[in-house]
């Protein structure tokens, strides 16, 4: 992925304010973000929010690298400005098992896109208030967007349990 800086006014009160925590501000196919470290990401949302007017949590999603050695999953929250009629991402890196704090007291919406990334990759979310599946059954066992195993090696148990066929058919 070949991204260019991002550099301007307001990258610059971000960058004054989290400093070694804001890892890169650039953009990728006109696509501005921020990568910040784990333990600050929320509190650069809350920032965000408060002082620049990007007042709306659009989705939360992840990627999964499991190749990448360093960190294995991208979370990734798209945040939106109505003021400024613009779009951002802020992204950080987390490795298998990693945790990270809740965006639940920051944007409310968060309850639910949190639910979904911990049930599509497995991501626990520190703090969140409900944290179980919401598209999967409970007795689901894995994550299914996780690149580790092919669509037809998912949960075969639960396939052949409860609708009777080959996993894949």
């Amino acid at each position: 992925m070949v991204t260019t800086p991002w550099d301007n006014e307001f990258t610059q009160r971000v960058k004054a304010q989290f400093g070694d925590d804001l890892k890169e501000a650039a953009s990728y196919l006109g696509q501005n973000f921020f990568v910040a470290k784990p333990e600050s990401v929320i509190g650069l949302i809350e920032f965000l929010r408060d002082e620049e007017e990007f007042d709306y949590l659009v989705d939360i999603t992840a990627v999964h690298w499991p190749k990448r050695e360093d960190s294995q999953f991208d979370l990734v929250y798209v945040l939106y400005s109505f003021a400024r009629n613009e779009r951002i991402r802020v992204k950080t890196m987390l490795r298998d098992g990693d945790r990270v704090r809740t965006a639940v007291d920051v944007h409310p919406t968060a309850n639910w896109l949190e639910r979904e990334v911990y049930d599509m990759f497995g991501i626990q979310f520190i703090g969140h208030p409900d944290l179980k599946r919401i598209l999967m059954p409970e007795e689901w066992t894995g994550f299914p967007l996780r690149k580790e195993l092919g669509i037809t090696a998912m949960d075969n148990r639960w396939v052949q349990e409860n609708l009777g066929i080959e996993s894949g058919q």
